[in-house]
């Protein structure tokens, strides 16, 4: 019976995949500290255990309801902070009376009802993918209804994911004839992506200007409430802060988490105590306001002016998008609880109090928000609202990062560094590269103009914008994915289109007084997107144009005419199909290959998660005798890659699985050779623990591994020796592979399976290119500038494939492959 044994270090700080095969992973900690940790082990696992008992009693959409307030309504809840200072500015000073107070209250009032509650609560959480929510979303979603996508690698067996969800079958002639003419022209479909790009630009330029905003509104109470504190020292004190967030973000959200959703809800009450009270105290009429007339009165009284205005009227729906955004981290029944029962009451009521106050007080519209809190209550509630801004700010950073990574598995944003914070949560991450690229750019913002009024300029344009974008792809959402009429979508377009392009056109209006930062930070990582997708896609488009002829190597016979050397050969590729043309420059420089060759792409799907059992999909290349198959490894855009270096030990069952099953099933064994490039089958890892494939063992224990030792390479012994003389308490798990004694197993399977785990035994080795892309000497000047320095640039500066990819650099071989694209 054949066997291997194969050594898999386990670090005890790194975070573990879910598990396929039902192994439990647990840290070892060294001898000194065994049992400290032990303790610490325990007293953590009982204070979880408590507190869940106390929450189990909530229905679940109470809880997740209970914990969005301090991830999603953070940055809602800060908006009165600076909305009344920011929207009576330049012109509108000159109008500074009780009725168009009175008007600019009736605004806000009916802003916050139909966008954020009409238009988010009602329509767009129910337009998820697949509980996932955000701009990218709904690209990911039209991609998979329609061929909008630029990068042509989605096969037709990834529509068979359980993770894809469709609408209705059936579509109208005007919907099928509309998507027949964007799948047509090439330009729209690039158009498409310029406008997720822009809006995923504006969220990460978002990312820069909040925190700068609401640290610099809280703070400010100091300086403008009379408290003695010089412009210099608020200043000051708001650059301690931002620091201090940005630098504790590798703790990751998880170990403070628990205090974000009491700080939000105690200032979502505080406020709407403070804004009651003014109510009844200061001018109780102020509900009169609450009609859509006292709208028409303001812009009769104010005319161009009032318009201007609603650049600043826009901030009091700034953090809108965060509730479609964060939805995979919680349920659109529970963000809509938690909007319409709290959120949106404690907002109306501390605008509807502010506004009461300042009729009575006009001189004090330049602090309304801290001149409309009693005395005795201001220390508290100026602690309270420097929280609440911290908690917003966590919350945009975050999402920052969660758009990124979004990005970068989409294919529109360079290899970084991802590190997950969270065991629990798989949406917590932290990108090391991004906070501190944010936290410069922040503090540029918040020293560059440290006013508030001038901040909301670039705050409210950013905003705007990601609101108008969404409602645009709404609008093919609905006629794409809900198979609605274009005529409903036409409405729906044009209602909230007029609604927010009013907006939008008095946040362009103060691009000269701070909007151009929102405008060029977008600019930047849009360009920066836009220039890798526009790479990889050239890339792409290359290898898939030079791949090698199927017949060349069917031509040269099983042994490929060269030398067939002992090992498993994973040769990377982003093709999905065909034989990369890396593999015929390697035999071209060195006559020789592994005995089993696999063809592996890496490769991102447009859904949120793939699950285990559907992450390989394993075909063969040519027949039998040359030992060639392909695997797509596919994940969704939200999904870990491969950190738990288990991929070779899956990989190797889902092979065997496959070898079993085609001999099984009649329709991987068609005698057509063209067929041996192209039919693959899904190989679920349910299979692998019911023991049908290869019988695994597993024996846990500390040393050098026993095939090492056994080895026949002194050169490896002593390399292994002196390793283990470093790391003497690494834990090493032995994986034997052993063939089955299934009854009726015929000779040529199990000489194909016997000649897989000698392979396996032999080692492993992973094969890549490392490419140099050059643009063609007959290319543009653009495509030259974008390609020889924009692209090559990034690829220069950020992660390798095979560090992205978790590929051990000790078996690492990389050839070098120019791209003249």
């Amino acid at each position: 019976m054949n066997q291997i044994e194969i050594d898999h270090d386990e670090d005890s700080n790194r975070l573990p995949m879910p598990k396929t095969s039902g192994e439990v992973q647990e840290p070892i900690h060294s001898s000194g500290q065994e049992g400290q940790g032990e303790h610490a082990q325990i007293a953590k696992n009982r204070k979880k255990l408590t507190s869940e008992f106390c929450l189990a009693s909530l229905p679940p959409s109470l809880l997740l309801a209970y914990q969005s307030f301090g991830v999603v309504y953070g940055d809602l809840s800060t908006s009165p902070l600076y909305v009344y200072k920011s929207t009576f500015v330049g012109k509108l000073q000159d109008h500074q009376d009780p009725d168009t107070i009175f008007g600019a209250f009736s605004l806000i009032f009916w802003t916050l009802t139909l966008i954020p509650l009409l238009k988010y609560i009602i329509i767009v959480l129910s337009a998820d993918d697949n509980g996932e929510g955000g701009t990218l979303a709904l690209y990911s979603l039209l991609c998979r209804h329609g061929k909008f996508s630029l990068l042509p690698n989605q096969q037709a067996a990834d529509e068979e994911l359980s993770s894809y969800k469709y609408g209705p079958p059936g579509q109208s002639s005007s919907s099928l004839a509309f998507k027949r003419f964007l799948e047509k022209h090439k330009k729209l479909r690039t158009g498409l992506l310029l406008v997720v790009l822009v809006g995923a630009g504006m969220v990460i330029g978002d990312g820069v200007i909040t925190p700068a905003m609401s640290v610099l509104s809280s703070v400010s109470g100091l300086n403008d409430a009379g408290k003695r504190i010089t412009e210099g020292g608020v200043l000051l004190l708001a650059c301690v802060i931002l620091v201090g967030l940005f630098a504790l973000q590798h703790c990751g959200t998880h170990k403070v988490g628990f205090l974000f959703a009491p700080v939000v809800i105690l200032w979502l009450i505080s406020i709407f105590s403070i804004g009651l009270y003014n109510v009844i105290r200061w001018n109780p009429k102020i509900v009169f306001a609450l009609s859509p007339h006292y709208i028409i009165k303001f812009f009769g009284r104010t005319g161009r002016d009032g318009w201007i205005s609603l650049g600043g009227v826009l901030l009091s729906i700034t953090g809108t998008e965060a509730m479609f955004a964060d939805l995979g981290h919680f349920s659109a029944c529970s963000i809509r609880l938690a909007f319409v029962f709290l959120v949106y009451p404690c907002l109306v009521v501390q605008y509807m109090g502010q506004a009461a106050f300042l009729s009575k007080n006009i001189s004090s519209i330049p602090n309304s928000f801290y001149a409309s809190i009693p005395d005795a209550v201001f220390w508290p509630v100026f602690v309270i609202a420097t929280l609440a801004a911290i908690v917003a700010s966590q919350a945009i950073i975050s999402a920052t990062f969660s758009i990124i990574k979004q990005c970068h598995a989409l294919g529109c944003f360079p290899r970084v560094k991802i590190v997950h914070t969270s065991k629990q949560i798989r949406g917590q991450i932290y990108i090391p590269e991004i906070n501190w690229i944010l936290m410069i750019l922040t503090l540029a913002v918040a020293v560059g103009f440290h006013d508030t009024t001038t901040i909301g300029n670039a705050y409210g344009l950013a905003v705007m914008s990601v609101l108008f974008i969404t409602t645009f792809l709404m609008a093919l959402v609905m006629v794409f994915v809900w198979q609605r009429s274009v005529l409903l979508a036409s409405v729906f377009l044009l209602f909230f289109g007029f609604i927010e392009g009013a907006y939008l056109t008095a946040a362009y209006i103060k691009v000269p007084q701070g909007g151009w930062v929102s405008l060029v930070l977008s600019f930047i990582f849009m360009f920066i997107m836009f220039v890798w997708h526009y790479g990889t896609r050239r890339k792409y488009n290359f290898d898939l144009h030079n791949k090698v002829p199927l017949k060349w190597i069917l031509g040269l016979g099983p042994s490929l005419g060269i030398v067939r050397v002992p090992g498993i050969g994973l040769i990377y590729s982003e093709l999905a199909t065909g034989v990369p043309s890396i593999f015929s420059h390697f035999v071209t420089n060195l006559p020789a290959f592994h005995n089993v060759l696999v063809f592996v792409c890496v490769k991102s799907v447009p859904v949120p998660y793939v699950s285990p059992e559907e992450r390989f999909l394993i075909g063969r290349v040519c027949p039998r005798p040359y030992r060639m198959y392909r695997c797509i490894v596919r994940y969704g855009y939200k999904d870990l890659q491969g950190e738990d270096g288990n991929f070779e030990n899956l990989l190797i069952q889902s092979i065997a699985e496959f070898i079993q099953m085609e001999a099984v099933e009649p329709q991987f064994s068609s005698p057509d050779s063209v067929s041996y490039d192209g039919r693959m089958a899904v190989i679920s890892t349910r299979t692998f623990q019911s023991g049908s494939s290869l019988i695994v063992s597993e024996v846990e224990e500390f040393g050098s591994s026993n095939s090492i030792q056994s080895s026949k390479s002194l050169t490896l012994q002593s390399l292994r020796s002196a390793y283990d003389d470093e790391n003497p308490r690494i834990r090493k798990r032995q994986v034997r592979f052993q063939i089955p004694q299934t009854p009726g197993m015929s000779p040529a399977v199990r000489d194909e399976l016997s000649d897989l785990i000698q392979a396996k035994e032999a080692g492993v080795a992973y094969i890549m290119g490392h490419s140099y892309v050059k643009a063609r000497r007959s290319s543009s000047f653009l495509k030259k500038l974008v390609i020889d320095f924009g692209y090559s640039f990034l690829r220069k500066n950020c992660r390798g494939p095979g560090v992205a990819l978790h590929i051990p650099h000790i078996s690492l071989i990389e050839v070098g492959m120019i791209y003249h694209v």
